[in-house]
């Protein structure tokens, strides 16, 4: 399964779109408390009687909470979500204590191991493709340049003010005052944080820490999910972290550039995150990771993420409704993905996503 360069939908998608629906409208975590998969929620209520429960990442969660929104509107059904990061997204889902998961990192052969033989066997299908950005609270400054030795340095604690050689070095006109770096990272398990160190990790020659959904970080303060990583990076003069692009959009926060591996200085934008995705081969397990794609004009940190469903329900009502809604997304969810920022699917893939699913039972 490729995704060829002739798929605007990945080359080219949303650029031009900006970002309507605010995340207190759309991405804040849902305070619903889950329910078990095999039983049906009192909760909400819909025109077949069934509500459904999720939980997961904070990076697609903008995205997420508008198609439920409108998957509602349309059909009457109640979809809860709860932005809590895909490590709590997965342990909730091989617990049982939800009807789907979310997560930014595919599952791993350990997590495969724990899943419940009942529950038949693991259905993992993209949603939409997703972009990382470095965001900043760097003030008077809207055009950052950050080389891989910048940025590379700014994470491993090596580059500690902003008027650093390294930085500077590329940002000739640019005034960098000469006060110290805030890096601002994750402190829960995220699937953000697994998308970010895989680039670190093939990027930058000197990290030791390994990537992952959670990490020991050399240096800087830790946040919970993008909504709390946004927030202090908004707090905090001189604060730079990961954030997924949404977030930074919608909230109005500064993102630089990066230089890719084909040593181009690239801006994060929903056409030349597509450019990443442009012509690879996504494996059968939908499992796809490129941590630092060749392409040229590719902007370096992007993924897929993905929905996580059980491929045997105790409810058969509810494997029909999930079925429906991944259906309906993948049909007709693709607007909102592009208006939101997020990189829609081209049909071949959405196509395999929906047979995929169809195995719910």
């Amino acid at each position: 399964m490729a995704l060829s360069r002739s798929n605007t939908r990945w080359a080219t998608s949303a650029s031009l779109f900006a970002l309507t629906v605010s995340l207190t409208a759309c991405g804040g975590s849902s305070t619903q408390a889950p329910t078990a998969p095999g039983s049906s929620s009192t909760g909400g209520g819909s025109s077949s009687g069934v509500a459904l429960k999720g939980a997961g990442a904070s990076a697609p969660a903008p995205l997420y909470q508008k198609w439920f929104a409108e998957y509602a509107q349309k059909t009457g059904t109640k979809i809860g979500y709860e932005s809590v990061g895909s490590g709590a997204g997965i342990k909730q889902y091989l617990a049982e204590t939800v009807d789907f998961g979310a997560t930014d990192a595919a599952l791993k052969d350990k997590d495969r191991a724990k899943f419940p033989a009942k529950r038949g066997s693991v259905i993992q299908v993209p949603s939409t493709g997703l972009f990382v950005v470095f965001a900043h609270n760097l003030e008077g400054v809207t055009d950052l340049k950050l080389s891989r030795d910048a940025y590379c340095g700014i994470v491993d604690g090596s580059v500690t003010k902003w008027n650093d050689a390294k930085i500077t070095a590329d940002n000739a006109g640019v005034d960098l005052p000469d006060s110290p770096i805030t890096f601002v990272h994750r402190s829960d398990g995220s699937g953000t944080t697994s998308i970010f160190t895989k680039h670190i990790e093939k990027a930058c020659s000197n990290w030791k820490a390994g990537a992952g959904k959670a990490i020991e970080w050399p240096t800087g303060t830790g946040a919970k999910g993008n909504e709390g990583v946004t927030a202090q990076i908004q707090q905090t003069p001189g604060a730079i972290g990961y954030i997924e692009y949404s977030y930074a959009n919608e909230n109005g926060l500064n993102m630089a550039a990066l230089k890719n591996k084909a040593g181009e200085y690239v801006k994060p934008t929903p056409e030349s995150a597509g450019k990443a995705l442009s012509g690879v081969k996504i494996p059968d397990d939908f499992a796809l990771s490129v941590p630092d794609p060749e392409a040229e004009g590719a902007y370096p940190i992007v993924s897929l993420t993905w929905l996580l469903i059980y491929g045997q329900y105790d409810d058969a009502s509810k494997s029909e409704e999930i079925k429906k809604f991944v259906t309906w997304a993948m049909k007709e969810g693709k607007p909102a993905a592009e208006k939101l920022g997020y990189i829609p699917l081209p049909e071949d893939v959405s196509a395999k996503v929906i047979e995929a699913v169809e195995a719910a039972k």
